[in-house]
């Protein structure tokens, strides 16, 4: 018993074993409520229900916010609250290329949330492992803070002069190497990601890949791409390994909630994304502050993210409120 409390209380990554242990636990047991009792059966999920179930995400993303606030302090807390808004914005982003992604492989909309909540547990390692090596190349080297910011001033200056194209999915790396070197079925199968099949040629039963897969693996590598402008975003705002991990994953849980709503209404953020660019450039340059001026009021980091994502939100809704301002 004693040596069971006591790697608990072990260090891991600058916190307590247990703090990411029941955090983990959190997340799977949200997971399995989702899937096992909520989504049981595979349906279409309407807007009203996908609200209803990003409110809750949302509800346990503050709580959890809250936990951190009285157990950590109002400096941790606020960090947590920035980064959870940082990363929320920043993924509405990946919901165009998410639709585009379903769009491609026709995938109907009642197995979409089956894949977009099983790709949350890669979404788990890879996160965690591009935040481990951050976290280990920043307390190393502070100075490579400033790489990251001056990625971020660049990323947001590109992002308010580029205008966004058409992705041909036909062309990713990763449909292709799967079509070249696995067996994949012209057709879906339900929910199911891989079936057995008997081969044309010689009748034995062989296992097949099906395009749910694809879409599966596709979204987690769009995931990872947009982690690179995420992830050094909320290292901008504090290099706590936990905070960073969990509002990372929080804001995530709920994008998967979210998702159909946000993708019948997209067309409604068009102006958003020069709120998110702001906000890159702003948290580009608050690390070059932090590091030769002294640390940024972390209540002024949240202030500023929440007004410029708000004042995005409402300047989109408020020009695209007529249906011509949509096609446009």
């Amino acid at each position: 018993m004693d040596t069971l409390l006591a790697l608990l209380q072990a260090d891991f990554i600058g916190k307590p074993a247990w703090l990411w242990i029941s955090f983990l636990a959190i997340v799977f047991a949200l997971l399995a409520f989702d899937l096992g009792v909520l989504h049981k059966e595979d349906h279409e999920l309407g807007i009203s229900e996908s609200l209803k179930l990003s409110a809750f995400y949302i509800v346990v993303a503050l709580m959890f916010g809250g936990w951190i606030w009285f157990q950590q302090g109002a400096e941790s807390g606020m960090q947590y609250f920035t980064g959870y808004a940082i990363e929320k914005a920043l993924s509405i982003d990946n919901v165009f290329v998410i639709s585009l992604i379903f769009g491609y492989f026709a995938i109907p909309r009642k197995y979409q949330y089956r894949a977009l909540v099983w790709g949350i547990i890669a979404v788990l390692v890879l996160r965690g492992l591009m935040i481990g090596i951050g976290a280990a190349l920043v307390q190393e080297y502070d100075w490579i803070l400033l790489i990251f910011g001056a990625f971020l001033i660049a990323t947001g200056i590109k992002m308010m002069f580029t205008h966004e194209g058409e992705t041909d999915i036909s062309q990713n790396i990763a449909v292709k190497f799967i079509s070249r070197h696995m067996r994949v079925t012209p057709e879906l199968h339900g929910q199911s990601f891989f079936v057995r099949k008997p081969d044309a040629a010689t009748g034995r039963m062989m296992l097949y890949a099906t395009p749910l897969f694809l879409a599966l693996v596709v979204i987690n590598i769009a995931d990872l791409v947009f982690a690179v402008d995420s992830v050094p975003a909320i290292f901008a705002i504090t290099t706590d390994t936990y905070i960073v991990f969990t509002a990372n994953i929080m804001a995530i849980l709920g994008l998967r909630a979210l998702y159909f709503a946000l993708a019948a209404m997209v067309h409604r953020f068009a102006y958003l994304k020069y709120a998110l660019a702001g906000i890159l450039v702003f948290i580009g340059g608050k690390i070059f502050w932090n590091y030769y001026f002294g640390k940024l009021d972390p209540a002024i980091s949240l202030l500023v993210t929440v007004a410029m994502i708000a004042g995005g939100i409402l300047y989109s809704l408020w020009k695209t409120r007529r249906p011509q301002d949509h096609a446009a």
